[in-house]
Parts: C-alpha cells; structure tokens; sequence
C-alpha cells in the first residue's frame, strides 16, 4: 500500500500492536537561511540552543531535558522533514517499525538515530504523507527549569503540539485513533463534514491535530508559555524590533481548546504558534467537545476573524529522499468557504441565524461578508 493513497480510502488497522507513543517530542525543519533562522529561533523567541554547526541548529525548551524539540537543518527548499514522538520504551521502537511495515508504508531505520542527541530510531512515510519518526534512546541535556538567569520574559518552556494540514480529516482521525491517540476536541457541520481534529497522547488537548486543507503539509508548531504576559512580551518585542509584519493572528484566545494563542511566521513561512493555558484530558472518560464550523467563538473566544492565510498557507512536507510530497486538493467544503465571504456566515449566538434578527443590520451577533 502506498503512503499516498486517495482520499476517503480507509486506511486497514494492523494486525501487530500500536507502538506506545508518549508525546510529541521535536520537529526537523528545513530552512533555507540558517542564519536568519537562529536569529528568530534563538534570538527572538528564545529557544535554547543544545548544539550547532554550520548546518545545522539544535534547540530546546527551558523545561526540556532531552537533546531538542527543534531541529534547524540548511536545505534548499523550506519544508518539514520530521514529525517526531517520543516512545514508551525501546521496544516501542521495533512496535513501530512492525505496525508501519505492516500498512505498507516505507520505513527507515537507523541504530545510530537521524538527528544528534537521540539513538535508535524508525522514520516512515505514513498513509496520509508525513514524514513521521518514533524513538525512545536519547541524550540528557540539562533541564533549566531553575535557571532563572536564563529565564526570558517570554520564555518559550515547552514543546506541546504539531498541526497537519491534510485533505480528508476523518480518514486521517481513524488513522491516529488506531495509533493510540484520542480525540479531545473537533469542528464538524450538520452535514456531517468534519473540518479539523484535536488529538492527544500527552493529557493535554492535542500533541498533533489535523486541519482540513490541501495536503500532506505542515500547519504549525507549537510552543509552550507558562502565562499570557509571556505572550505579550515576545508581541511587544517584535513591534520594538519592527517585525510586527511577521505577526499572523493574534495574540487572542482559541474556543477549541480555551488557550490564548499567538501566531507568527518564521523566515522562510513556517508557521510558530505560542500557546497556553488549555485543560487536561487524561481522564478514560475525557469527553469530546464539538464545534459546530459556524461557530464564531469556535477559533476565536473573542470572535475576531481568522486571516485567509491560515486557511490557505502551510509548509512543505518531505518524503525520507528529501523530496517535497504532492498536495493533494481537499475536495470536501473547506472551512474558509463555508464561514468566510459572502457565501460563507458565522455566528455569535445561534438563534441570531433565524427569523427577523437574522435580517436586521442590528443583529451583531450575525456575521456576513469577508472577515479579514
């Protein structure tokens, strides 16, 4: 079975055991200007650099204490080469290259890892067209929890959450779901299109989510605050060193998943998320909220408009030659159409959609016409 099957083709469960994912633990990143790259990464947000090299950036979290959770790597196309997870343990690692080999996907395995700082590990193409990577040996770097002589204003402290951009959400859904992970959260419509999922390991909201779009891509990555002042601060900085152009959305906060959240692009596009302050989900009985697409408040509590751009922009994923995977068009309604423009609506208050309000120039919690 290739890893680029159609759209709305189930992908099989295997027979052999999931391997036991943790977290989320690093993304590799392809940049095109290493240079530029550190001075966002490092200079700009923070980030703690491990180790580098002229080709390379190794960076972690202040509350990290394996080798990195970012990987900068020099190439000639910007693009995501690695969506890796941390494992339950070094068998997880042979789990995981049985569970891959099974659905027929390719597979790399390397004893010696693919990155510095982490050991035996299995990269694969995996049936929606990501470059995923499972591992559990790592090198221990020096958690900074207490080093508050490093501590920045708005110190990045934690690794939490990719985001994929993919064309058909529930196939990608059941696809995670038989990998382990649980939905905490979704935005579906009445005629039952699903438009995005939340899913987690960890016991937080998500450690990856998948967004309907054209794909395989990657939407974002995600990054830990401790408050929303945090968040503020690297919005503040930015406007002070005149890069508030490099501000996406926000700073506000998500109704999917209740954090506050801040979105900024990185030299060559990638999209960085700041984040806080979502729930906990580890509960077996952790229910799952459902957003209705038309929800205003659904991305935003605040109910500002999300810029066409999220919708539309995404990096680049790789295959494990380096190459660039084709994006496949989403042919389900995306979710700019149906809630943004004049053939789209949104609402703050439902019952606002019906009867007179609805025609009224006064009803505000009704929205029509382009939102950006």
């Amino acid at each position: 079975m290739n890893a680029q099957v159609s759209q709305n083709n189930t992908i099989p469960k295997p027979s052999v055991p999931a391997p036991d994912i943790v977290r989320c633990a690093y993304l590799e990143l392809v940049v095109t200007d290493l240079a530029k790259s550190r001075a966002f990464y490092v200079d700009l947000l923070g980030l703690h650099v491990t180790e580098e090299d002229e080709n390379a950036i190794y960076l972690r979290s202040f509350e990290e204490f394996i080798h990195h959770n970012l990987v900068l790597r020099k190439g000639p196309v910007a693009a995501a080469a690695a969506f890796a997870y941390r494992v339950k343990s070094p068998a997880e690692v042979d789990a995981a290259e049985a569970y891959y080999k099974e659905l027929g996907c390719r597979t790399e395995r390397r004893k010696e890892g693919f990155t510095k700082g982490v050991g035996d590990s299995v990269r694969v193409e995996d049936p929606l067209g990501f470059p995923y990577e499972f591992f559990y040996d790592v090198e221990h770097v020096e958690r900074l929890t207490q080093r508050y002589d490093l501590y920045s204003a708005g110190e990045l402290v934690r690794l939490d959450h990719f985001n994929q951009v993919t064309p058909d959400v529930p196939r990608g859904r059941k696809y995670l779901e038989d990998l382990g992970f649980r939905v905490s959260e979704d935005i579906k419509d009445s005629d039952g299109v699903t438009y995005a999922a939340w899913m987690h390991r960890k016991q937080t909201v998500h450690d990856t989510a998948l967004t309907g779009g054209n794909g395989p891509r990657l939407h974002h990555i995600a990054f830990s605050t401790h408050e929303k002042h945090n968040i503020i601060q690297i919005c503040d900085k930015m406007g002070a060193l005149r890069i508030s152009d490099r501000i996406e959305r926000g700073p506000g906060r998500h109704g999917v998943s209740n954090a506050f959240y801040l979105y900024i692009l990185d030299p060559d596009g990638h999209r960085v998320e700041i984040y806080t302050q979502d729930y906990y989900t580890g509960d077996p009985d952790n229910p799952t909220v459902t957003w209705d697409v038309h929800d205003n408040q659904r991305r935003d509590w605040w109910g500002n408009p999300v810029v066409p751009s999220w919708y539309t922009e995404a990096s680049l994923v790789l295959d494990l030659d380096g190459n660039p995977q084709p994006v496949i068009e989403r042919t389900d309604a995306s979710e700019m159409a149906v809630t943004v423009g004049a053939d789209g609506f949104s609402y703050t208050r439902k019952d606002d959609a019906s009867g007179d309000a609805a025609a009224s120039t006064d009803a505000v919690g009704f929205k029509l016409g382009a939102q950006v």
